[in-house]
């Protein structure tokens, strides 16, 4: 017989707070075009985006994070020092150790938490919440605060004509805690590897290194069609899937959270999910950007912050990305 004693953990976990940060500088679709043989109504009409957010030196991917972090703590009633974890989703950190959540950590005021990076793409959020959920419920930490930031702008290729368009930066946080209902749904999550090259980085850092310094900075490429095929297609069946796995069905949904990559992606999900009407549709993308890990949590608190969507609501939020990954789950809005 074992003689380890069971965890005592929170039967269940929640979304208590949420908090947003975008850089200050907006940049429309003009400036875009100055780099790019393109027009505004191209862009709008492949990608619904109109504006981005750039970050500035001092925008850093600690900084951006400590600020949405704030929010979110101040949101949920969370005092910094309650946090047990904090674990951060990016691809667009820079220093290859020690990961930025630790810088986060000790800058929000958390005492020697756990603290980690995942690298997940844009299915990162989804992954990091189902990890704190698990820490909640087992009872390795009270409260864990999750943050999706991205400072894209750092790897993107303006002269990319498919891609100069699409990226942005910011960063979104949510506090987990423990609940004495179900608030967060199983998790349908996944990869495919073998699809791996349709979203990279152009150039692996070592190959960068010992190239001449004239070479062009790594960037984010993508295979357009074959991305839009695959999320349209395969990530309305993970979102059924979330959906069941819920026991609920598309006419139980108040609201919809996909990850913020295109508008015609959330448009066409939309309606292979034959979501009813009355199901709110997050579509941040148009203002924001694809901002990859930051994008749900960026979106989920501008819907929240303008009444769009309320607290109690149950939402179905869905990220997918480089990898190729995934990850779905039904929550209930803080």
């Amino acid at each position: 017989m074992s003689k380890i004693q069971p965890a005592k953990g929170s039967p269940y976990a929640r979304i208590l707070g949420v908090g947003g940060y975008r850089p200050i500088r907006v940049v429309p679709n003009e400036v875009i075009l100055e780099t790019i043989d393109s027009s505004d109504e191209w862009i709008r009409s492949r990608s619904g985006i109109a504006t981005r957010h750039w970050a500035s030196p001092e925008e850093t991917v600690a900084a951006m994070s400590v600020e949405a972090s704030g929010k979110a703590l101040a949101d949920a009633g969370v005092a910094p020092e309650q946090i047990g974890a904090v674990i951060v989703s990016t691809v667009s950190h820079f220093k290859q150790t020690p990961a930025v959540a630790t810088e986060i950590a000790h800058r929000i005021g958390a005492v020697k938490p756990a603290a980690f990076d995942i690298s997940a793409g844009c299915a990162g959020f989804g992954y990091g919440l189902t990890l704190a959920k698990g820490m909640v419920v087992e009872g390795s930490a009270e409260y864990v605060l999750v943050i999706g930031v991205e400072r894209l702008s750092d790897l993107t290729d303006l002269e990319d004509r498919a891609t100069a368009f699409l990226f942005g930066d910011g960063a979104g946080a949510v506090v987990v805690g423990p609940s004495a209902e179900p608030a967060i749904g199983p998790t349908v999550w996944g990869s495919e590897g073998d699809k791996s090259e349709t979203i990279k980085q152009t150039v692996p850092w070592d190959e960068f290194r010992a190239k001449d310094t004239a070479e062009k900075f790594p960037a984010i490429t993508q295979e357009g069609q074959a991305v839009f095929r695959w999320a349209v297609f395969e990530m309305a069946k993970v979102a059924q899937q979330a959906l069941d796995a819920a026991g609920i069905t598309a006419d139980d949904l108040d609201v919809f959270i996909p990850h913020q990559a295109n508008m015609r992606i959330i448009d066409s999900m939309v309606k292979t999910l034959k979501l009813p009407e009355h199901v709110t549709v997050a579509r941040d993308v148009e203002t924001t950007g694809n901002t990859s890990a930051a994008s749900i949590p960026l979106a989920m608190e501008r819907l929240l912050a303008t009444g769009a969507a309320k607290s109690g609501d149950t939402a179905l939020v869905i990220g997918f990305g480089a990898g190729l990954v995934y990850a779905a789950t039904v929550v209930t809005l803080p």
